[in-house]
Parts: structure tokens; C-alpha cells; sequence
């Protein structure tokens, strides 16, 4: 047991993780239960590539990555809504534009600068094994913020997920409450890029979302599984990376697609086995 206990017992810096790795299990199983019904995976994966130019910048200017995070994120939400509301393109097409466009102004700023080499990697991959005590308390606001956001206006998202049109019916106003869906996932990103970096934190976002998915159809139930399959990436990750010397952050994220396909292939199996008891009652 001294295997699985001990590293962090005995290691402040992992204990840090494990608990910043919680909350970003948390928040992102919340935001990505909505991400997986909602058909969001695209945006996800826009808005934590979309940051690195705010981020870039924000460390040039010598200020906080996290408000570089937000800017970027911010920017990358309100030019999707200009570029859908001003032409006939699609909201796809609107967020491939704004992702690639991002992206290249984030390696743009990077290339021009000497002083990103040790950055870069942080910003990439995350600093999972340098977690602050103000970072977990960021990270904790954050959380809690989108719990209650969640728990709050859990039914009208939950119609968003499915239908705009039954949203409207209902009285809701779609374009509002998908406006808020946004900013959720924006904070999501926000603050799990300091721990997992911008290219793992959609990782994250998607694959304990999608692994709860093949369980259950409740949606509280699917975030709290979620949530769970996330921690359990995060205690398994920190630990692989701790006895093997790997890489913190993609540790955990490879743990978390691990899991999902474990859990899709035992779905495909017993599959069979569910269709001959239908047939059979």
C-alpha cells in the first residue's frame, strides 16, 4: 500500500496536485457532461487552444496566466457570437476560423520571444507538480461556482442539450442560457489550463464526460460518475508519473482516455448480451 499512499504523505508538492487535480475532476465533469450532450467537443477543444495568445501575452507583460486565460477565452467566445450573428456561416465554421486564428497568433507571439522556452512548456502541459496554494484557491472559487451553476439552471440546460426549440417552448431563452453554457466551459478551461496545460485540458473535459455517458442517461448521475473518473485519472496519473518520472499532466489525461475505452469496449460486450434479453422478455 506504500506504493499508492506514500508519495503523497510524504511529498507536499503531490498532495497539492492530488487536491488541484480533484477540482479540475470536479469542474470539468460538470462542464463536460453538458460538452458530451450538447455536442460541444469542437468549442472545448477551440477555447483551450484559443487562450494560448492571452496567455502568451500575459507572461510577456509580466501579470497572472489565468487573466491572460480569461482574456483570451473571452475574446474567442464573443468573436464566434459577431462572426455567427454578422454572416450566414455556420457556428462550426465560426469556430474553426476563431481556433485556427487563435492558435496561429499564439505561436506567432511565442516565436518572437526568447524568454518562452520554460513557459511554454508550462503553458503547454501544465505545471500539475507546482501547484500553488492560491492556485487551489482559485481553482476551489471556480468549482463551486460552476457547481451552483450547474445546480441551478440544470433544467434549462438540460433542454438546451436536446432541443433549442423545446428551450424556447418551455420559456427559456436559448441563445441566453447557450451564452452561460459558454462561459462555463471558458471557466473550466480557464482554470484547468494551470494544472493540465492548453493542450491537455480538453482531455479533461471529454473523456470522463464520455465514460460516464456509456453508464447512465441521468445527468446527475453522469456528473457525478464524471467527476469520479476523473479523480481516479488524476490519483493514477500522479502516481505513474511519480514512480516512472513522466509527465504529470499527460499522465492523468492518458489515464482519463484509457478509461473511457475500457469502458466503451465493455459496453460493445455486453451490448449482445442486452439485445438477446430483450428479445427473449
Amino acid at each position: 500500500m506504500s506504493l499508492f499512499i506514500d508519495p503523497f504523505l510524504n511529498n507536499g508538492f503531490m498532495l497539492n496536485a492530488l487536491a488541484a487535480g480533484t477540482l479540475v475532476a470536479i469542474a470539468c465533469g460538470i462542464v463536460g457532461t453538458f460538452m458530451v450532450l450538447k455536442g460541444l467537443a469542437f468549442l472545448g477543444d477551440a477555447l483551450s487552444h484559443g487562450v494560448l495568445p492571452g496567455v502568451a501575452v500575459a507572461i510577456l507583460w509580466g501579470i497572472p496566466g489565468i487573466v491572460g486565460a480569461a482574456v483570451g477565452s473571452l475574446l474567442m467566445i464573443a468573436g464566434i457570437g459577431v462572426v455567427t450573428k454578422k454572416t450566414k456561416l455556420s457556428a462550426d465554421t465560426a469556430i474553426g476560423l476563431l481556433f485556427v486564428g487563435m492558435l496561429a497568433l499564439g505561436v506567432v507571439i511565442v516565436s518572437r520571444s526568447q524568454s518562452f522556452s520554460g513557459d511554454l512548456v508550462k503553458v503547454l502541459f501544465g505545471q500539475f507538480l507546482g501547484i500553488s496554494t492560491i492556485d487551489l484557491v482559485i481553482q476551489g472559487a471556480a468549482t463551486i461556482l460552476l457547481a451552483l451553476m450547474a445546480f441551478v439552471f440544470q433544467r434549462p440546460f438540460l433542454l438546451l442539450c436536446f432541443s433549442e426549440e423545446q428551450t424556447q417552448v418551455s420559456g427559456y431563452s436559448a441563445k441566453f442560457y447557450h451564452f452561460l453554457l459558454l462561459l462555463m466551459i471558458a471557466v473550466s478551461v480557464i482554470v484547468a489550463f494551470q494544472t493540465v496545460g492548453t493542450l491537455l485540458v480538453f482531455g479533461m473535459l471529454i473523456a470522463p464526460a464520455a465514460s460516464s455517458s456509456f453508464i447512465s442517461r441521468r445527468l446527475g448521475s453522469m456528473m457525478v460518475l464524471a467527476s469520479g473518473f476523473g479523480f481516479i485519472a488524476v490519483y493514477a496519473g500522479l502516481l505513474l508519473s511519480y514512480h516512472f518520472n513522466l509527465s504529470a499532466g499527460a499522465s492523468v489525461v492518458l489515464v482519463a482516455v484509457g478509461i473511457f475505452f475500457v469502458i466503451f469496449l465493455f459496453s460493445q460486450k455486453l451490448k449482445p448480451r442486452r439485445i438477446h434479453a430483450t428479445r427473449c422478455n
